[in-house]
């Protein structure tokens, strides 16, 4: 089995629909000939042992046809519990051999593709779409039911996986000129409610990792799951740590009721965080108004990488604030008195310890040490020197981009005066 790389063609996916994987074991990611029994066996038992999902659907339709039914296209549609996401797809093909994994941006929901889908039906009301396209009735239902035909696709079953209030969907399609039949159907329903067991393991692990990384980040997801969840646990890190705020704080949430203060915090965030993420970096925690992140360093070589990284999303992060002051969504553009925002960020070098703390039943993955407090202490100077992003001499060397000093300054808990750098020639300056 090999991966191939990320090309949509010969397939094409609509806007909304992220290709992410491929694979294209054939084939030989199933043995030649097989029975049902052994099938349900492999179900039973080796594939417990499958932890990626693609790789389990692959070799699972390929079984299926070394058992001699007709299978000619097959998906499978989970849902996931994600801020941006409908959910995940595996669609396979006997014509090309590829089975791809997908992402499936939320609004899908609303495209008249969705709406007039058997996927639709299945995940919403979760009954059994049994298609047959040379049914009239199947062309005014459903718009795939042309795309089914053009292909030469006879018969078309989309069935419910799952249950408690939720459905995941599985599709199996054939060419088979009489469609498939009654023993054939049944025989792929059994198999396909043993399959539904793994889905439901590797679909409970996928939204851990979702909600974990949404709310701690992509690093302290991963060593939570990797069972790094006692008080005390964690590592070293060597990073650019970001500090930043908002301007003005306080005296905006005087004057804003609190749904519209949250709005904007909100649309704040968006640009500062996605402007973080979009470089690399590791969003840690939201403080308020304030964001602390990390630019972790990965090797010897990769200090001037992680200082280069967290100043250009400074740079991106100011242009995109700037923006939004100009150029508001619409459910802010009626509300008064929020504009212009204003953000300060400070970057600084050094090592944090990044793990666990807090009480036994109440933990938080965080980074602490004198280098966290150091880029709180730079950032708060950032309103006095006039400069929306500040740096340290250690992430000032390693610049590409012109940078000034601003003057050494004694800063609260800092033992010996530091000097701040600001860039040359400030975003929008």
């Amino acid at each position: 089995m090999r991966h191939v790389p990320v090309d949509p063609a010969p397939r094409r996916y609509p806007e909304t629909v992220t290709l992410m994987r491929r694979l294209s074991g054939g084939r030989l990611s199933a043995p030649a000939a097989l029975t049902v029994d052994q099938v349900e066996e492999w179900l039973l038992g080796e594939a417990v042992g499958y932890s990626d999902l693609i790789v389990l659907f692959e070799a699972f339709v390929w079984r299926l046809v070394a058992t001699g039914l007709p299978l000619d296209r097959a998906s499978l549609h989970v849902g996931t519990l994600h801020p941006q996401l409908l959910g995940f797809a595996w669609n396979w093909n006997i014509a090309d051999g590829f089975c791809d994994e997908i992402k499936v941006a939320e609004q899908s929901l609303g495209t008249e593709a969705y709406l007039r889908s058997p996927l639709a039906i299945v995940l919403e009301k979760g009954e059994v779409v049994d298609l047959l396209t040379d049914d009239p009735a199947a062309d005014e239902r459903f718009s795939l039911t042309a795309d089914l035909k053009a292909i030469g696709i006879t018969h078309y079953l989309a069935l419910p996986l799952g249950g408690a209030g939720y459905h995941n969907v599985a599709t199996v399609a054939t060419r088979q000129a009489s469609g498939f039949s009654d023993t054939q159907r049944v025989t792929l329903e059994r198999l396909l409610r043993l399959l539904a067991l793994h889905v439901e393991r590797h679909i409970a692990m996928r939204i851990a990792e979702n909600v974990l990384e949404t709310y701690l980040g992509r690093l302290a997801g991963q060593r939570v799951l990797t069972g790094s969840i006692k008080r005390g646990a964690g590592s070293r890190v060597e990073a650019i740590i970001w500090v930043s705020d908002l301007r003005g704080f306080t005296d905006l949430s005087d004057r804003l009721k609190p749904a519209e203060m949250l709005s904007v915090l909100n649309a704040y965030f968006e640009e500062i965080a996605g402007a973080v993420i979009a470089n690399g970096g590791e969003v840690l925690k939201y403080i308020g108004d304030g964001l602390l992140a990390i630019f972790p360093f990965d090797d010897v070589y990769a200090e001037r990488n992680a200082a280069s990284a967290a100043t250009a999303a400074a740079i991106a992060a100011e242009a995109a604030l700037n923006e939004l002051n100009r150029q508001p969504p619409a459910h802010l553009a009626d509300t008064e008195g929020w504009r212009p925002l204003r953000s300060g960020v400070a970057l600084h070098a050094g090592d944090v310890f990044f793990g666990n703390i807090g009480a036994p039943e109440r933990l938080d993955f965080t980074v602490i040490g004198a280098a966290v407090n150091t880029a709180s202490r730079v950032e708060a100077m950032s309103k006095q020197l006039g400069h929306s992003i500040l740096m340290t001499a250690d992430v000032a060397r390693n610049q590409d981009r012109a940078v000034k000093s601003l003057g050494s300054y004694a800063l609260r808990g800092v033992s010996e005066p530091m000097e701040i750098f600001g860039l040359e020639k400030e975003p929008g300056g």
